[in-house]
């Protein structure tokens, strides 16, 4: 760039209806060499998410006109693996969570000093290029023998039969589906279902893993489907059965 700025080193979609902070924060991402996309409302935001080449972080706050943006993030999430940073007003905790549990990376609390929001952002940059990116079906359907995980109407089915999973159940099928049948370490696993900000007890993801067998394979004591890699994380993918699994 000719003023001596940066290169850009990445694409921000922001999606704030209020277009005074919209604008302000669209010069701020600007000045620090951000590509920016600029979002008024969730439908308009979910649709410029889809655009090519699409955004590397999303920033979404919280209150929107026709859609909140826990929801926004909530769909975002269904088929993306984008970082979302979210903005709010609200300071109950009980925010916080929701947007959390709803698949957002991080969570900033309006009135908020610009140079944390960009620190929140780099992180979350750093982070998301230190993960291996893996080609997801247009559909958002993945099959693993027999079990069809549909990341859209959020239902799993072994042999064209519904599983009745919870809302957690389902987010940890999808991101064990989404890696291919590549191992997901228990770190990742926490980060993506559960937030960035977890703090409760780690063994919670084994019940989980206990839990989802039982609904999932055919004998939980002999899972096709659900691995254990011992001392790393799990991975979904049809194999023989793995006796020494948790």
């Amino acid at each position: 760039m000719t003023d001596g700025r940066p290169y850009p080193s990445g694409r921000i979609l922001l999606i704030e209806d209020d277009r005074l902070q919209a604008e302000a924060l669209a010069l701020i991402f600007r000045q620090e060499g951000y590509l920016v996309d600029l979002a008024a409302t969730a439908a308009e935001g979910l649709a410029r998410a889809r655009v090519r080449p699409a955004p590397n972080i999303v920033v979404i706050d919280v209150a929107l006109p026709d859609l909140s943006g826990v929801e926004v993030a909530r769909r975002l999430r269904a088929g993306s693996s984008v970082p979302i940073v979210m903005l709010t007003a609200r300071r109950q905790e009980i925010d916080k969570v929701v947007g959390l549990d709803a698949g957002a990376d991080d969570y900033v609390t309006k009135p908020f000093n610009p140079n944390e929001l960009l620190a929140r952002i780099r992180a979350q940059l750093r982070r998301g290029a230190g993960q291996v990116e893996v080609d997801r079906p247009a559909d958002g359907i993945y099959t693993i023998g027999d079990l069809r995980v549909d990341a859209g109407t959020r239902r799993l089915t072994r042999a064209g039969q519904t599983i009745g999973l919870s809302a957690r159940e389902f987010d940890i099928v999808r991101v064990l589906a989404e890696a291919a049948g590549q191992v997901v370490e228990r770190r990742q696993l926490f980060t993506s279902v559960w937030g960035p900000d977890f703090y409760g007890e780690e063994r919670a993801l084994d019940v989980y893993m206990r839990m989802l067998r039982k609904k999932i394979e055919p004998d939980p004591t002999c899972p096709i489907y659900l691995h254990t890699v011992r001392g790393v994380g799990f991975r979904l993918s049809e194999e023989p059965p793995d006796r020494g699994s948790d």
